[in-house]
């Protein structure tokens, strides 16, 4: 087994020289790779430890609560106890008030070390933020100081027995009375939805309060609380998962719950979608950290494993093989491209001059990310021959674990349909997004990749069934951005190591006519 490390020196170049974060105003790279170096140190030591057993043991429903697996709950008195679940809330709050750029540092490490904890813990961030934005201060003054401190963990609970991600099916219904208001209805796929981690779990629940016919327009947003509503939320059933095992994924139902609106009624989704676009670009971050992780296995085994002989007849190891090569390389390439793309995604988010280019990046990072994930897993599986199809190594557990990040968070395919409609209407995001393949590189390469963008992006713009089209789209518009971010890595990190994998990625195809 392959103890895990975090790749701390990979992803402080990534945010401070790659996407440029020790450009901004506010970037203390002293302060940022003490906290990078200090929670690694902490999940390396305390987190990382109980990934494989959780995976094994998984979490049990005893009467109607949430079990977890054994050590989960001292380490994460020990995690709150430093105070990482307020890393990026208000001072006022009990808060460490980092920034979203530290925040990505740490989440990126703890999705490698131990995802499924990760998954329980990390919805706290966007659930403060969303407080932030249209919480009222006495809920701001209630709730962001537990979240901060560890007392309370939150979910989002949006998904429904017949409403995926067609929102506007949503039928759990908030009614108001003299009282206040109730939630009843069900709610499925809930990560987190009940755990025996914190004393109390903050829910963001996306209720209907207008008619069925107003669809989206017809949805609020609530919180309610396991202490506040008691027995009137019922956890029936954990799901039985392909990964993440040690992450409890909770069928809820709400039977007349108490709760409170969050923001304006009728306007749930604009609340909501500060919480899911926090975790999209979560979410690409595992991905990232999936890779990493896998390469890193992949790659420990490969030097070590002796795999026939050299042309001086020495030894050979499994590494020396230009295939393996090939696949070690292009792990390493998945990882080191996707976190590059996530962090210049959050770069431009914190320096805030164009939110349309943000709107763009996200879904494109939400996509690649993931699938540069499952991708470099399962290359991972495949250079280890037997033992990557074993459970010894544990790069099959990667792949489990990674695979979720395709499907959650709203699923690629919707991505893809998104940004070909949606994302090319609104001409500002799409244009930003031209000029940033220009900022990133002046590579001939990349840029003839960019005419042929500009090409399907016209083409696209124009179908009367975008679609067909939306696919083929997305892996486009998402290769161009990995062979630019790709390009600036090699420009900057100036070594002949690098300048060779960009050379690989950037590259066309092999033209065996010439």
């Amino acid at each position: 087994m392959t103890v895990f490390a975090a790749p701390t020196e990979d992803i402080l170049f990534s945010m401070r020289d790659v996407a440029a974060a020790g450009e901004l105003p506010d970037w203390d790279d002293d302060l940022a790779r003490d906290i990078l170096t200090a929670f690694s140190a902490f999940a390396e030591g305390e987190i990382a430890p109980l990934d494989e057993a959780g995976d094994r043991q998984g979490c049990r429903l005893e009467n109607g609560r949430v079990s977890m697996p054994d050590g989960f709950r001292a380490a994460y008195e020990k995690l709150a106890g430093m105070g990482w679940q307020g890393l990026t809330a208000p001072e006022d709050h009990g808060g460490m008030a980092q920034d979203p750029l530290i925040a990505a540092l740490v989440s990126e490490v703890f999705s490698g070390a131990n995802h499924a904890m990760q998954m329980v813990c990390n919805l706290v961030p966007g659930a403060m933020t969303t407080l932030l934005r249209f919480g009222t201060p006495a809920q701001q003054a209630e709730w962001l100081p537990r979240l901060a401190g560890g007392a309370a963990l939150s979910t989002m609970c949006l998904t429904e027995p017949g409403a995926g991600s067609d929102l506007s099916r949503i039928r759990t219904r908030a009614t108001r009375s003299a009282q206040g208001w109730t939630l009843s209805g069900e709610k499925i796929f809930i990560s987190g939805g009940d755990q025996d981690l914190s004393d109390d779990i903050l829910h963001l629940i996306l209720a209907r309060t207008g008619d069925v016919a107003d669809g989206i327009k017809g949805l609020s947003l609530f919180l309610s609380s396991r202490s506040a509503a008691g027995s009137a939320i019922k956890v029936t059933r954990i799901e039985e998962k392909l990964g993440l095992h040690a992450s409890p994924t909770c069928h809820m139902v709400f039977d007349d719950a108490p709760c409170e609106l969050v923001g304006v009624e009728g306007e749930g989704l604009k609340a909501m979608f500060t919480l899911m676009n926090h975790a999209r670009l979560d979410v690409a971050l595992q991905g990232v950290a999936h890779a990493a992780r896998a390469h890193a296995i992949a790659a420990a085994y490969a030097a070590d494993r002796k795999q026939g002989r050299r042309a001086d007849g020495r030894d050979a190891v499994l590494g020396d093989h230009p295939d393996v090569r090939r696949m070690l390389d292009k792990q390493r390439c998945l990882a080191m491209g996707a976190r590059a793309m996530a962090h210049e995604t959050l770069v431009e988010m914190v320096r805030g001059e164009s939110p349309a280019l943000v709107d763009f990046l996200t879904p494109v990072c939400k996509v690649f990310c993931s699938e540069a994930g499952t991708s470099s897993a399962d290359l991972g599986i495949q250079i280890l021959g037997g033992y990557g199809y074993l459970t010894e190594y544990r790069v099959g557990q990667t792949w489990r674990d990674a695979r979720i990040a395709s499907i959650y968070e709203g699923a690629n395919g919707i991505h893809a349909l998104a940004t070909a409609t949606r994302g090319l209407r609104i001409e500002a995001g799409a244009d930003a997004f031209d000029a940033l393949i220009g900022r990133l590189t002046d590579d001939p390469r990349v840029l003839e990749r960019r005419e042929l963008w500009r090409q399907a992006r016209a083409r696209v713009a124009a179908s009367v069934a975008p679609a067909e089209l939306a696919h083929d789209f997305m892996q486009l518009t998402a290769g161009l951005f990995y062979r630019a971010a790709w390009a600036r890595i090699a420009r900057v990190g100036q070594s002949d190591e690098l300048s060779r994998l960009a050379d690989t990625v950037i590259s066309p195809d092999r033209d065996w006519a010439a």
